[in-house]
């Protein structure tokens, strides 16, 4: 798509929509409200009601719909657009727009496996989205965003030991209305997030229709000139980098009595784009300085342009009878995915990197989901009214299978050495039971909280097809397993006490247990090298903090003091082989702040502020894991002592993690915004709006060294424009990363390889609402 084509894309589809424009920037607060100086209330649900969050006793960041825009306008994903803009929260991904990894005080998990449990669980519009495909889902004609940090079993979804993000959508209503963001800009960045809806049947039937539509055009070029084993074409110009993401979900809210409401929601998503580019020796020996690598150009022999493509559908029913005292609600929900990412896991050509004059590193590899079916049933009954005892119990029921294919390089040559049996299947279930309920009392500015929930977790993965040589001969070791079943049963609970010292301040505390379920990892049998698992995984969890309203509604703000500890925590490190495995540590100990604050010192200027410190550590004297080497040479500078053991390929080294910090656990994180609105003579606003954020140290690995660190990682983003009287549009030029600057993301280890950030985006938006 050429930039003139974009542009007329954009124009169309805005007008398709019925409305005037989009906003664009990168992380401005809201524009003030023309009349009135305050900052107004937050209304939250991490309780499952709606309350407002001074009076919530939980660790709650929020983004307003309106702000996720601004972040993605330049066509960033929505979900990595959030990393950093919510004090303790982390997103990264080394896959592609597909399969984000996430992290809360520094709790996540760094293992790109199809089949990889997270402890930190997504929600969209009441539906937990476990698989990690699934949590890709890209949000769009969101409302809301809540960031729940700590753990949160007793009422949401399954058992989450780090956190919650909670995505809540524009829901259908008997008014009419619609909105539209539109933005193009570098690379042939089209971004479009729109939505309208109203009435069908007068007070009887409402819809919504949404839609995100993200697409950016090829700009890394390919520059090795030398054979292909693959096939693949070289050198190219613009091969890779670019996306098409398309998105649409349809909304039906039925209410045939004043008691009873039933909501249906669809959506569909269909993306194909590029996976994570690595760029090979990015890194050299005793530095993490990648600024002598071009971002936009890759060496690559084999991978065909590291293809990605994924198709999504999905819907739910939710249905809501209020008896008076209580509403009974019950929520079903279905969702299924199937592709595939393939990708130069060597991030170069091997005939670039001889070895005592022969061509040495050559990697490839694919992960494919052939089939993928999550089903979930929630029934909560919930005490209504706003009295001094209210409670709610409920159940769930979570059950996903998949079918999942791992292809290995010789798969794909075309070449003599083709081996086209070097690929197996795995067949995953994981099925899950939970109770869980919560009772809260009030006595005069005191608010007591309890929660409590029994799951079961039970795992298996079946071993379908084993590697086979070219000729047939089974490659998978007898004793390796080809069926493991894994399950525990096990109490989350959080108590907490809320003390309302006036209308404007609250002071709380919480202290909670969680857990996460046993795990599997067969991935290690594309390699003939047997599952590896770990045992389940619990937290004990306490915080305390203060929330604020301050110079009459002018200035909010927050902080929360926490700590944890999470025993037999799980972790993914490589073993002697070289093979990416789980494992069990001991322990690890976390502590740390939060704060943020908004201030509106005068009408037009809005000034916010978030941060986070954390200090993380784990703890087990026993725990090992291999390091950075080829060839049986180290490549970086571990600082830990190294040990060396004999391999089958020569010697393999490794080293201690004990007292080593969570791995993409940021130390510190702060992010600044600002805005400033100057009104016109016809009733209408000029503003200009920036935001910032900077990184702390982070450790991208389970060991420490020079090399697989960042430390500082800045990024800012610029708007300017114009605001028509009522606000009914908003035109604007902006910029993201605006000072296009080459932030460390990821590594692959003994090949060196680094993960860039995204490049500079310029563009222009428009926005609007129409009623």
């Amino acid at each position: 798509m050429t930039a003139s084509a974009a542009l007329r894309a954009l124009l169309l589809l805005t007008a398709a929509t019925g409305a005037t424009a989009v906003h664009a920037q990168e992380a401005a607060p809201a524009a003030p409200a023309a009349q009135d100086d305050s900052l107004g209330d937050i209304v939250v649900t991490a309780e499952r009601r709606s309350e407002n969050t001074l009076r919530v006793p939980v660790s709650v960041g929020v983004v307003s719909g309106d702000n996720l825009r601004d972040y993605t306008s330049g066509g960033d994903d929505t979900l990595l657009s959030l990393s950093g803009r919510v004090p303790s929260l982390y997103i990264e991904s080394t896959t592609g727009r597909i399969f984000p990894r996430f992290y809360i005080r520094g709790l996540g998990n760094i293992d790109f496996y199809l089949g990889a449990s997270q402890p930190v669980s997504i929600i969209q519009d009441d539906v937990v989205l476990e698989h990690v495909v699934l949590k890709s889902n890209p949000v769009y004609d969101v409302q809301q965003v809540e960031v729940l940090r700590g753990p949160q079993g007793s009422l949401f979804g399954r058992n989450t030991t780090a956190g919650i993000i909670k995505f809540d959508t524009f829901k259908p209503t008997q008014t009419f209305d619609s909105r539209a963001s539109a933005s193009v800009g570098t690379y042939g960045s089209v971004n479009l997030d729109a939505g309208v809806g109203g009435p069908l049947i007068a007070d009887v039937l409402a819809f919504r229709l949404s839609t995100l539509i993200q697409h950016r055009e090829n700009w890394v070029d390919n520059s090795f000139a030398g054979t292909s084993a693959d096939s693949t074409a070289t050198p190219r110009k613009n091969a890779m980098g670019g996306y098409d993401d398309r998105n649409v979900r349809l909304q039906l809210l039925l209410t045939p009595g004043s008691d009873f409401s039933v909501d249906l929601s669809g959506h569909a998503r269909w993306y194909d784009g590029t996976s994570t580019l690595f760029h090979r020796a990015a890194l050299t020996r005793g530095s993490n300085d990648v600024s002598r690598e071009p971002r936009g150009r890759v060496a690559y022999d084999e991978a065909n342009d590291n293809p990605q493509s994924y198709d999504t559908f999905g819907g739910s029913v939710r249905a809501a009878y209020d008896f008076g005292a209580a509403t009974l609600t019950s929520i079903t929900a279905y969702e299924t995915t199937s592709g595939y990412s393939r990708g130069d896991t060597d991030g170069g050509a091997g005939a670039n990197f001889p070895v005592r004059g022969v061509a040495n590193g050559f990697g490839e590899s694919q992960g494919q989901i052939r089939d993928l079916d999550q089903w979930t049933q929630e029934v909560r009954l919930a005490s209504d009214g706003d009295g001094a005892f209210r409670w709610q119990v409920g159940g769930m029921y979570f059950d996903s299978r998949d079918i999942t294919d791992f292809y290995q390089r010789t798969f794909f040559l075309t070449t003599p050495a083709r081996n086209p049996n070097n690929w197996v299947r795995l067949h995953d279930v994981n099925t899950s039971w939970a109770g869980f309920g919560q009772v809260s009392y009030t006595i005069d500015r005191l608010t007591l909280t309890a929660g409590g929930r029994v799951t079961e977790d039970k795992k298996r993965t079946q071993l379908l097809k084993t590697v086979l040589s070219a000729t047939g001969v089974n490659q998978y070791p007898a004793t390796g397993r080809r069926d493991v079943t894994l399950k525990d049963t096990q109490p989350s609970w959080d108590f907490s006490t809320l003390y309302a010292a006036s209308d404007d301040i609250s002071l709380y505390s919480r202290v909670a247990r969680g857990f996460r379920g046993p795990t599997i990892q067969g991935r290690s049998a594309v390699f003939n090298t047997d599952f590896t698992t770990a045992d389940s995984e619990t937290i004990l969890s306490w915080e305390t903090g203060v929330k604020t309203r301050l110079l009459n509604n002018t200035l909010s703000l927050n902080a929360t003091v926490f700590g944890y500890r999470v025993k037999d925590i799980q972790l993914n490190g490589n073993d002697v082989f070289g093979n990416g495995i789980l494992f069990n540590a001991r322990r690890a100990d976390a502590y740390g702040v939060e704060a943020d604050a908004t201030w509106r010192p005068v009408r037009n200027v809005t000034l916010g502020l978030g941060g986070s410190w954390l200090h993380s550590e784990i703890k087990d004297r026993g725990a090992e894991t291999q390091i950075c080497a080829l060839n049986g040479v180290v490549v970086c500078t571990p600082s830990a002592p190294v040990r060396s053991v004999p391999g089958a390929f020569g010697p393999v080294y490794l080293v201690k993690i004990d007292g080593e910090p969570l791995p993409n656990a940021p130390e510190y994180n702060i992010n600044v915004n600002a805005r400033f609105d100057q009104p016109l003579g016809n009733g209408g606003r000029a503003f200009v709006a920036g935001d910032f954020n900077i990184q702390g140290y982070t450790q991208f690995v389970l060991y420490k060294t020079a090399e697989f660190t960042s430390n500082g990682n800045f990024e800012g983003g610029l708007k300017v424009g114009y605001s028509a009287p009522g606000d009914a549009y908003e035109l604007a030029v902006f910029a993201r990363n605006i000072t296009n600057e080459k932030n460390l993301k990821g590594v692959i280890e003994n090949y060196m390889a680094a993960v860039f950030n995204e490049p500079r985006i310029i563009g222009v938006s428009l926005s609007g609402k129409f009623r």
